[in-house]
């Protein structure tokens, strides 16, 4: 039986792009392939904070008890291996019965699934057919991949989400939210922006890019990244949404970066877990 290392399964509404204001089952997968230190921080500089916060590793015992960050990656203890004794390694079949426990009715209705990171397809795919196979799992209708656009799809996974969800429910039922990481993120480009691999995502299901912006600077540079995407073949939606973790950096980033989008003719995605919930973690 195929499992997976759990950072978080949770039930809430979507805070962000396409399926914003959705209520939907969060499953948040352990490991990264990036830090984003720079988040928050002034240019050239990276946060320190997860790593303060490690200091004190041994007091903490569950996501409850985690600090949340204003700078740098806002869901940190779900990729530093420092905090991984946090995440339980559980099968499939536990996670189904689990998601079951948490919706309102026990049974999918307007729900959809999403599923996060971390990087939810850095290492995990091949879990993932068996995860949706599940009887409990039959009567889901819509399932978002939220990833960072750098990892390509393994050809079982590929294969099967084609052949057994496309084909039975529809392209549009299939969402890649691609998050390409700009140098805002402390990230470098060549590692981040990774075109042909999100070609990949939208030629197998509804695919959208949403950057993380703060400034002039960042969307300039979000512009250079669309180019290089529009000519590997990218046809979807262009979201931008404020750099903010905590609500006093938000609240200082959300109205330019909404002007940003009107200037641009992009979509403006907000991110309704700050305002509403403190972007604590379960939500």
């Amino acid at each position: 039986m195929a499992k997976l290392k759990v950072a978080e399964l949770f039930y809430s509404i979507q805070g962000e792009g396409r399926y914003m204001g959705v209520p939907s089952v969060f499953l948040r997968t352990f490991g990264c392939n990036f830090k984003c230190e720079g988040f928050g921080m002034p240019k050239g500089e990276l946060s320190d904070e997860r790593n303060v916060i490690a200091l004190k590793v041994d007091d903490i015992r569950d996501y409850n008890s985690l600090p949340l960050v204003s700078t740098g990656c806002d869901s940190y203890a779900s990729w530093d291996p420092r905090f991984k004794h946090l995440s339980p390694v559980l099968s499939t079949d536990s996670i189904s019965d689990a998601i079951m426990d948490m919706l309102p009715h026990k049974r999918w209705e307007d729900e959809h699934l999403v599923i996060t990171g971390g990087e939810p397809l850095l290492g995990w795919q091949r879990a993932y057919p068996e995860l949706l196979e599940n009887p409990n799992m039959q009567a889901l209708a819509e399932l978002t991949f939220e990833t960072n656009g750098t990892q390509k799809l393994d050809p079982a996974f590929y294969e099967y989400m084609m052949m057994e969800w496309v084909m039975e429910r529809g392209y549009e039922t299939l969402t890649f939210s691609v998050s390409p990481k700009l140098s805002v993120s402390g990230e470098k480009w060549e590692e981040a922006i990774c075109p042909d691999v999100v070609a990949e995502y939208s030629s197998l299901g509804y695919t959208y890019l949403k950057f993380v912006v703060a400034s002039q600077d960042d969307i300039d540079e979000a512009q250079q990244a669309v180019d290089e995407y529009r000519k590997a073949g990218f046809v979807g939606p262009v979201y931008v949404m404020p750099v903010g973790g905590v609500e006093s950096v938000y609240n200082m980033n959300s109205r330019n970066v909404a002007e940003f989008a009107i200037k641009k003719g992009w979509r403006y995605s907000d991110r309704l877990q700050v305002p509403l919930f403190k972007n604590e973690w379960g939500t």
